[in-house]
């Protein structure tokens, strides 16, 4: 998937509009910053691209899962303060570790969502960490538009607030969709995607992949995790491997020997087909180890009546995956996953996120926008506040896979709250990027010439 359109900006209006706001707030009365999720009017989701994730046959008459409700966090409890105790006349096993020195924390997999292919999606990256309590969003994802090689190479500007923003923390992740073909959503034939992979096979098109990875070395991003060719399994994008296999095979691995050409780079390729056989098994799309760095997975909740414990088990499934990874010895990632087919599916919601916790994805961003999102999508709201619950604060370690689950499944619908903005408030328009600038939208207080005061 890859969101092509630009928002547009306000100009010169923009400006005035806020010098009035401001002349007016500090005349006559207090002037309160809101944001976009505060008013219950989130910034508009990215277009969806074009099959995000294939439609598959769904059974006949299959209801969609129920809902689930909220899932209740256990508050911390303090453990009492007992006297010393007598060490046992035995001492433990060697590798046993000393009674009450706590185990180190394991590293908690990165996480984050798709907001918007362009600067806005950076922006959005701290409101929705906000809207999670304050849990910190360690991984941005971003796509390179498939229309010509010009913008596959990352043209000038592209991708500088993406690099801003991963270059602040040493332990943040910038993943890049990149298309292996121009005219990449253009519905190519089967013949002409055969004579497209042959060329790439053979080294025609080096020269863009090369000039990209010179670009990201230059924005000091050379370690970025690159999602090269996506959902190949699937009959959307040109950059299918359906057509001739072992072509798009020696394809993927001419560009990543290219781009690991380039120095100072420090790349990891991410394979990521969708999940189930799709048009063809993904499996025989590998490429190999030697040029595989992640085995990823898109995995949305589809086909309609499908339930999740049927996406682990299908063939080519999220075991299938797991299984294939570990046998490979790659991590995992899930750089799409969210709702689709099955609507608000909270239960879809709290299993994908429980499976993500016992298996440890490199990183996992949940498509954002509807009819996929938890944030940007008001289409959802049990689902979201089962990701809201869940992820909201999150500090902790991802929980230990081995241990038993100590959530209690919830049996009630959850109530989400109704977003709205200070009492005798009201929001004023000043445009998207004058909002963007002051970083929400500003609410005048019209009740200071009231009468009775």
């Amino acid at each position: 998937m890859a969101a092509q359109q630009q928002r547009p900006r306000a100009g010169r209006s923009a400006f005035v509009a806020a010098a009035i706001v401001t002349s007016l707030a500090l005349a006559s009365g207090p002037v309160h910053a809101v944001s976009s999720g505060a008013l219950g009017v989130a910034d508009p989701p990215a277009p969806e691209p074009a099959a995000t994730a294939p439609a598959s046959t769904a059974p006949a008459a299959a209801p969609a899962p129920p809902g689930a409700g909220p899932v209740t966090l256990p508050a911390p409890v303090t453990p009492p303060v007992t006297p010393p105790v007598t060490p046992p006349a035995v001492p433990p096993a060697p590798s046993a570790e000393p009674s009450g020195t706590p185990r180190p924390a394991a590293p908690r997999p990165a996480f984050g969502a798709y907001l918007d292919y362009g600067p806005s999606g950076v922006a959005r990256i701290a409101r929705l960490s906000r809207w999670l309590g304050g849990t910190e969003l360690r991984v941005a994802h971003t796509y390179l538009p498939g229309d010509r090689w010009s913008n596959i190479e990352g043209a000038p500007g592209f991708l500088d607030a993406w690099a801003n923003w991963r270059r602040q923390k040493a332990d943040r992740l910038l993943v890049l969709n990149v298309p292996m073909m121009e005219r990449n959503e253009e519905h190519v034939s089967d013949a002409e995607v055969r004579g497209l992979l042959a060329e790439g096979a053979s080294g025609a098109y080096d020269r863009h992949f090369r000039a990209l990875a010179e670009r990201l070395v230059a924005l000091k991003v050379p370690d970025t995790v690159v999602v090269l060719g996506w959902e190949m399994n699937g009959i959307t994008y040109t950059h299918r491997c359906g057509p001739d296999p072992e072509a798009w095979k020696k394809y993927w691995n001419r560009i990543v020997t290219t781009m690991r050409s380039v120095p100072g780079q420090k790349f990891r390729f991410d394979f990521t087909p969708n999940r189930g056989r799709d048009a063809i098994p993904w499996t025989q799309c590998y490429p190999g180890d030697d040029t595989v760095d992640i085995i990823g997975m898109d995995s949305y909740d589809q086909p309609r009546g499908l339930s999740f414990d049927e996406q682990v088990k299908e063939p080519f499934g999220l075991q299938a995956h797991v299984d294939f990874a570990k046998a490979h010895g790659k991590p995992v990632s899930y750089p799409e996953w969210g709702l689709f087919r099955n609507g608000d599916n909270a239960t879809y919601m709290k299993r994908m996120l429980a499976w993500m916790d016992e298996h440890k994805p490199l990183y996992n961003t949940v498509t954002d926008y509807c009819p996929h999102g938890v944030w940007q999508c008001d289409d959802n709201p049990r689902a979201s506040e089962i990701y809201r619950t869940m992820l909201s604060g999150r500090t902790d370690p991802a929980p230990d896979p081995t241990a038993p689950p100590t959530k209690t499944p919830p049996t009630a619908p959850p109530t989400t709250p109704t977003p709205g903005h200070p009492e005798n408030c009201s929001p004023v328009e000043l445009g998207d990027w004058v909002e963007h600038w002051i970083g929400g939208k500003l609410c005048l207080r019209f009740d200071w010439w009231s009468r009775n005061r």
